[in-house]
C-alpha cells in the first residue's frame, strides 16, 4: 500500500481528534478512527490491485517486450495508465501526478467525499456542520499530516544518500535502510511502525 497502515491509523486518529466535537460528534473516538482507516485502506487498495493486475498482464508479454526492446517500466506505465483511464480510477500516487506528497490532491479529495458520505450513513456519527465544511476540514487535516510524512520520507532518503558507500535506489539494501530510517523519523512524531 502507498501509505503504511500504521501511518493511516495515525492520520485517522489525528483527523478524528481535530473534527470532534466541533465538526463531528461520535460516541467513541477509537471506533471512529478505525472506521475512517478502513475506508482509506479500502480506497488505496484499489490501486494496489490494479498494480497486481498489470504485473500479471506483463508476465504474459515478457517475450514480446524482450523482442521489441521495450522496458518493463515503460510497459507497466502504459498499461496502468490505460486501465486507470478505462476504469476511471483516481490515481493515488501524488508523485505520479506532480504532487510532492505521497497521495495526490485528487485522491485526498476523493477520500474526503467518501468519508463524509460514510459518516452520513453510519449511526455512530453526527455531522454538526455542513457536510462540505466537514469534508474541507478532513482535506486540510490530511494534507497537513501528509506534508509532515513527506518531510519524514525526505529525511530518511537523505540519511541513505549521506552514507559513505553509494547505495543505489531500488536495491534490497536501499529498501531495508529506507524502512529503518523512515521508522526512526516517524518515531520522532510518536508513530511506531514496529508495533
Amino acid at each position: 500500500m502507498l501509505l503504511a497502515r500504521e501511518f493511516v491509523d495515525y492520520i485517522t486518529r489525528q483527523t478524528i481528534r481535530k473534527l470532534s466535537p466541533q465538526w463531528l460528534e461520535t460516541t467513541d473516538l477509537q471506533v471512529a478512527a478505525e472506521f475512517m482507516a478502513a475506508i482509506i485502506e479500502e480506497d488505496l487498495a484499489v490501486e494496489d490491485q490494479l498494480n497486481d493486475e498489470v504485473r500479471e498482464l506483463l508476465s504474459q508479454y515478457s517475450e514480446y517486450m524482450r523482442k521489441e526492446s521495450v522496458s518493463y517500466q515503460d510497459m507497466f506505465r502504459r498499461i496502468k495508465n490505460t486501465l486507470i483511464t478505462q476504469r476511471k480510477v483516481i490515481r493515488a500516487s501524488g508523485r505520479d501526478s506532480g504532487d510532492s506528497m505521497k497521495l495526490s490532491r485528487d485522491k485526498i479529495n476523493d477520500i474526503s467525499h467518501k468519508l463524509v458520505a460514510s459518516f452520513r450513513k453510519a449511526r455512530e456519527f453526527r455531522q454538526k456542520k455542513d457536510p462540505n465544511d466537514v469534508r474541507l476540514e478532513i482535506v486540510k487535516s490530511m494534507t497537513e499530516l501528509l506534508a509532515m510524512e513527506e518531510k519524514v520520507d525526505r529525511a530518511a532518503r537523505t540519511k541513505i544518500r549521506s552514507q559513505k558507500k553509494d547505495i543505489p535506489e531500488g536495491t534490497e539494501e536501499w529498501d531495508l535502510l529506507l524502512r529503518r530510517y523512515y521508522a526512526e523519523e516517524l518515531k520522532k512524531f510518536g508513530i511506531d511502525l514496529n508495533r
